[in-house]
């Protein structure tokens, strides 16, 4: 006999998958946009036209604030609570309170974005070992992680031709992932 998690699973899969992979791209737009990455460059050209559709009617509403795309955000928020209320509705069968979903939105899209650092500088690195030059993929990444490269890349220079600033900036993500997630999972847990 099937249980009524049979078909509940994967659906739920299948839609964090969807709204997972949707905000991601929205949350590289933002972050492109925000590191100033090549509009021109393909990657950034297929991040447009996916995002563009919902952030076009945002804008009118939504002014950017000293640079930073605040309809952008806002599309990842509100993103991110349909992931957490569909998901909620479909597991427990009923809409989780706002409160919490708003800090577990928070958390999650925190978490997020520090999972993207940390592959881009990964990915990177092993780029730079294996295939030298450029690529569009290529310079899209050195777009997203050197500002967050250049501060470690002053205070430790490259040493015999070794560039260690990568290394610094992944131990910092994730002992900001160890400092920063548990509270803010807990704070979603307690308001729950």
């Amino acid at each position: 006999m099937l249980g009524p998690d049979y078909f509940s699973n994967p659906l739920i899969f299948l839609i964090k998958t969807l709204f997972g992979l949707y905000i991601l791209a929205v949350l590289l737009r933002f972050l492109l946009q925000l590191s100033r990455a090549d509009f021109y460059n393909p990657v950034s050209q297929f991040l447009v036209k996916i995002t563009q559709p919902p952030l076009r009617p945002l804008r009118r509403v939504i002014p950017g604030l000293a640079g930073i795309d605040m309809a952008a955000l806002v599309l990842l928020l509100v993103l991110q609570l349909l992931e957490i209320a569909v998901a909620g509705l479909l597991q427990r069968g009923g809409l989780p309170p706002l409160p919490p979903m708003l800090v577990l939105a928070v958390a999650e899209l925190v978490e997020l974005t520090l999972n993207v650092y940390l592959v881009a500088i990964i990915v990177q690195a092993i780029l730079s070992w294996v295939q030298p030059g450029y690529n569009p993929a290529t310079a899209i990444l050195y777009s997203l992680t050197e500002p967050v490269l250049r501060p470690a890349q002053r205070i430790l220079p490259p040493l015999g031709g070794l560039d260690l600033s990568p290394l610094v900036v992944i131990i910092l993500i994730q002992l900001l992932k160890m400092l920063l997630m548990p509270p803010l999972y807990g704070l979603a847990r307690a308001v729950w």
